[in-house]
């Protein structure tokens, strides 16, 4: 596919996806891995997992994996492509949606729609984890880091950075 057909790839998949995206971009994790890596095969399983921790370690928004899924397919165009495909939508119909809620608050209906939402970002963040563990982990050892580090994040109080810095440490001493 020429480079022109891939932009508009991009901005179909990620204008779609955007919709979808409930919880940010995180939780459309699973549907961009299944598009990126078995449907349009941009790349594989560890560049995938690659590009997340990427867009996770740099500052700004988390919604940077789409600008690395852009970039590695189609270069800068396809960087602005994506991004502008997934956040142009979304903002749209979030800022219409405000503007409504905004003349419906004496209603019921905001705030049922409101707690309906929690859950099901809660799951799609689920599926995101998990989507990525399996990604990430080629070896009982990674895995088991993988369970160790969520078990810490969740029941301890422990900061998460050394959470990261231990792993980044095992895999630079080459365990994982």
């Amino acid at each position: 596919m020429n480079a022109t057909g891939q932009i508009w790839t991009l901005v179909w998949t990620f204008a779609l996806m955007s919709f979808f995206a409930v919880g940010g971009a995180n939780s459309a994790i699973p549907e961009m891995h299944r598009l990126a890596v078995d449907v349009h095969h941009w790349m594989n399983d560890k560049q995938f997992a690659d590009i997340f921790a990427i867009s996770q370690l740099s500052p700004g928004p988390n919604v940077l994996i789409v600008t690395l899924i852009g970039y590695s397919v189609a270069g800068v165009a396809g960087a602005l492509a994506a991004t502008l495909a997934m956040c142009g939508p979304t903002a749209i119909l979030a800022y219409s949606i405000s503007r409504l809620m905004r003349h419906s608050s004496d209603a019921r209906w905001p705030a049922m729609v409101q707690a309906a939402l929690v859950p099901l970002s809660i799951g799609l963040m689920g599926a995101s984890a998990l989507i990525l563990a399996l990604a990430a982990d080629r070896n009982w050892v990674a895995a088991l880091l993988t369970i160790v580090a969520a078990v810490l994040a969740f029941a301890t109080k422990l900061n998460p950075f050394w959470i990261l810095a231990a792993g980044g440490l095992l895999g630079f001493a080459g365990v994982v």
